[in-house]
């Protein structure tokens, strides 16, 4: 059996194979445990799904049994025909057995635990060694090198212990005595195509001679694991359920929030519907929120604020329906977001109207969007095209086109690095070459490879062409216009652009409204620097933000149609 030491070294070298090893997008099967009760997990390195293993927990006569069998492919080539820990009812270890194969190369390991003696038989290759040591006859069974299902017993541990609390426990390293010294623990909330799993994750730091792992583990609330990993090894280990694209962890949520699907165009989209708690209106105004650019799900987390789900849940306090969903090719939503352009997410918008304002308690005379950064053209364009939009909110919204927005970021990065005039207009000629690629498609092939997928993509090359002017004019619906005034990623006077091009319409009001204090993430700051993102304190949307909206809102739906 490898140490754990050499298990270290082949996640690292997984990692930096993982271009390799992954070609054929296939894992084999883990071999099959008779137990029923067993769960597939799939065993992650360097975010790519390199192996599988089936782990099941059994009660039996004279305690507990955990058994596992798993497979995980080339670098790291390792096969676990079974891997069985033997506990006592009160979950003190009787004995450790793994059988399998490392590179080809049979591997048995048999542990036999008599009160504080732990005696372990090692055959590799036919060459058998053995170990005796002192344990704590309380010890854990772990630390079994590739595969993981022996942290089910951590797992249990975890769940009912308190910060600090160190678990003896005894492993692979070669056979060591460890202690795993338990963090900080939270509820999260993973929504699975079945059910909603209330999992609980706890630090971990794992004690070992000469140096120490951070990890963390989630159970379920039956005290079974649901994941387990290692950052420093980029290790995730997950079990299939939660692992699926269509689960989704549930950044936040109100009490009756309802869980809906909207067709789309050949696809559905999933979403949420956060409504009032109480309301004695039989129908009530309805708002569509717009995530932005990239891998938006229904929540807009970034950076540790969930956007999205604390507007959602603002504006449900203030009496409106409220629906967000996951952006088409993410989370539970379907369809493929690699070829989808602005207007296609227009398109997913008007889905949502339409599946709003067919719902019994919602006012088809009152619907508003609100979309935030590049959700805003998407808003503009769906509200230029459909009738049911009653009013439009913009926040943190571009008013030039998406290659003026970049040259702009990129002339506020040059002027804080120290360049030649020389330097400095080479990689601005740089850029403008990117950006007529991947708008025109000239001179692409000039471009890095590593550049040139990265604007092989519909929505980016829509945002670097459209010109939110003339979006604008198709608008005929009043326009609030939201702007922090430390937005450093859409600068503040593209608010005063919006407003000029929302003025010179025929008809629609506009109002404008500049916060101070505000960054591009709607929350408080302090710079509204992109480098402050991370070091925020205040996780939070600024309150001002949604009572700016809401009041807006208020108002402007009471006269709609």
């Amino acid at each position: 059996m490898p140490s754990v030491h050499s298990i270290r070294a082949g996640i690292a070298a997984a990692a930096l194979g993982l271009a390799a090893a992954a070609q054929a997008q296939i894992i084999a099967a883990p071999p099959t445990l008779p137990e029923a009760n067993a769960s597939s997990f799939t065993i992650f390195i360097g975010g790519r799904p390199l192996g599988s293993e089936q782990i099941a927990v059994t009660r039996v006569a004279d305690g507990w049994m955990v058994s596992s069998s798993g497979r995980i492919s080339a670098p790291v080539d390792v096969v676990a025909r079974r891997v069985q820990v033997r506990y006592t009812a009160d979950w003190r270890p009787l004995s450790f057995d793994f059988d399998g194969t490392l590179r080809g190369q049979s591997q048995v390991v048999h542990t036999i635990v008599d009160g504080t003696t732990a005696t372990t038989d090692v055959f590799i290759g036919g060459q058998k060694t053995s170990k005796t040591d002192t344990i704590d006859p309380a010890s854990l069974l772990v630390l079994t090198n590739a595969f993981f299902g022996p942290y089910e017993a951590v797992a249990l541990r975890a769940r009912t212990g308190a910060a600090g609390t160190e678990l003896p426990a005894y492993g692979e390293g070669p056979m060591v005595n460890l202690k795993i010294r338990l963090g900080e623990s939270a509820i999260e909330q993973i929504q699975t195509t079945a059910h909603l799993v209330a999992a609980r994750r706890t630090a971990l730091t794992m004690v070992l001679p000469g140096s120490t792992i951070d990890a963390n583990i989630w159970s379920d609330d039956t005290g079974r694991m649901v994941r387990f990993n290692v950052p420093g090894q980029s290790l995730d280990v997950v079990r299939e359920d939660i692992a699926a694209v269509s689960s989704r962890t549930v950044t936040i949520s109100r009490p009756n929030d309802e869980r809906i699907t909207i067709p789309s165009n050949g696809f559905t989209l999933a979403g949420t519907v956060s409504r009032p708690a109480t309301s004695a209106a039989p129908r009530l105004p309805a708002v569509v929120l717009v995530g932005g650019t990239g891998s938006a799900d229904r929540d807009g987390l970034s950076y540790g604020i969930p956007i999205l789900g604390e507007l959602a849940g603002a504006m449900a306090d203030a009496g409106f329906i409220v629906v967000r969903y996951d952006k088409r090719g993410i989370g539970q939503s379907g369809g493929r977001s690699e070829t989808a352009a602005l207007v296609d997410y227009a398109e997913d918008v008007r889905a949502a109207v339409k599946a709003l304002t067919s719902r019994k308690d919602v006012d088809p005379q009152k619907v508003a969007l609100v979309g935030h950064g590049e959700g805003g053209l998407v808003a503009l364009i769906a509200a230029a095209k459909e009738k049911r939009v009653d009013a439009v909110a913009l926040l943190g919204t571009p008013g030039m086109t998406g290659a003026d927005i970049a040259m702009a970021q990129q002339q506020r990065m040059l002027d804080r690095m120290q360049l030649s005039p020389e330097e400095r207009q080479a990689k601005v000629d740089e850029q403008r070459k990117i950006h007529e690629a991947a708008i025109t498609g000239k001179g692409a092939d000039q471009l890095p490879p590593g550049i040139r997928r990265s604007i092989e993509n519909a929505e980016y090359q829509s945002v670097l062409s459209t010109d939110p002017a003339k979006l604008m004019k198709d608008v005929k619906q009043p326009v609030l216009i939201v702007q922090g005034d430390l937005d450093t990623q859409v600068d503040p006077k593209n608010a005063d652009m919006l407003a000029d091009s929302a003025r010179q319409r025929k008809n629609g009001s506009v109002d404008v409204a500049k916060l101070p204090g505000v960054n591009h993430l709607l929350s408080t700051a302090t710079t509204g620097e992109v480098a402050e993102y991370g070091a925020l304190e205040d996780k939070h949307v600024a309150p001002a933000v949604p009572q700016t909206i809401l009041t807006w809102l208020q108002k402007t739906l009471s006269t709609a149609r």
